[in-house]
């Protein structure tokens, strides 16, 4: 029941106003009263407004310290909100960092100007074609180039035409060769597509809000990780290649030191007849 009255209270003081105007109305409409029936208007104004005062008085303190308390929350939002624009996230650095995304932007565009260069040279029919493929950029086209390397390259030596021997390292130098035309398609395609991720992050970037950024960077540094092995898988493919040369240069050695024993051997063997 206290807390009922006190709402009553409450309100009836939040709307003072409004409760004395209206009582002022029924006191001039309504009709005149007998002397036994005479009402104290003024002693109900006064008890309403000693009502209100001693509403004031219990908890007018409280609501002070409260606007106070609200003050010094504020205050320190306020201060919170500046170091992070002065400090963390000054927007004059972030509109120079936006800039310089652009400017990179620029520079992906150029690089990939000149990667898409046409440097077709192969003017005969049956080259033109294999040249068409290794330069295609497309992986689909992977499977075209054993059929049109033979074509330019000839087939294998059949056996009756050639010693094992050397039917081996013809084989090997012509399976080393297509791998790494094979190869270069592949890592032409996957190039591309590191650009296309590159442009989209530089986008990403320079619309990116100041808190965003950090993710945007961590998939950048995961892209990054990926061009490093695609590098080095292009490397291990060139080592591959240098290796076969090596390799058939020593065969070569081989196949004339093997040449001048046979001549040895045959010449010898003439001599003695």
């Amino acid at each position: 029941m206290p807390a009922f009255f006190n709402h009553v209270f409450q309100c009836l003081w939040q709307e003072r106003t409004k409760v004395i105007a209206l009582m002022l109305v029924l006191a001039l409409v309504a009709p005149q009263p007998a002397k036994a029936q005479f009402i104290d208007w003024a002693a109900i104004v006064a008890a309403i407004n000693a009502i209100g005062t001693a509403i004031n008085n219990v908890i007018g303190g409280g609501l002070q310290a409260i606007n106070t308390a609200l003050g010094a929350v504020n205050n320190i939002l306020n201060t919170i909100n500046s170091f992070f624009q002065t400090q963390i996230y000054p927007p004059a650095a972030i509109n120079r960092a936006r800039g310089v995304v652009g400017v990179v932007q620029g520079i992906y565009n150029v690089i990939r100007g000149l990667v898409n260069l046409n440097v077709a040279s192969a003017t005969l029919a049956n080259p033109s074609q294999l040249e068409n493929v290794l330069l295609s950029r497309n992986p689909a086209n992977i499977g075209q180039v054993s059929g049109r390397y033979t074509t330019v390259y000839q087939p294998l030596p059949a056996s009756t035409d050639a010693p094992p021997a050397v039917r081996d390292m013809i084989d090997m130098t012509d399976a080393t060769a297509e791998a790494g035309m094979k190869k270069a398609i592949a890592i032409d395609a996957a190039a591309d597509q590191l650009m296309d991720a590159s442009d989209q992050l530089a986008s990403e970037l320079g619309q990116a809000a100041p808190g965003t950024a950090p993710m945007i960077e961590a998939e950048s540094a995961a892209m990054l990780v990926k061009a490093h092995a695609l590098t080095q898988s292009a490397l291990a493919e060139l080592f591959r290649i240098r290796a076969i040369d090596i390799a058939n240069t020593g065969a070569a050695l081989k196949f004339n030191a093997n040449n001048a024993s046979d001549t040895r051997r045959d010449l010898t063997n003439m001599f003695k007849k």
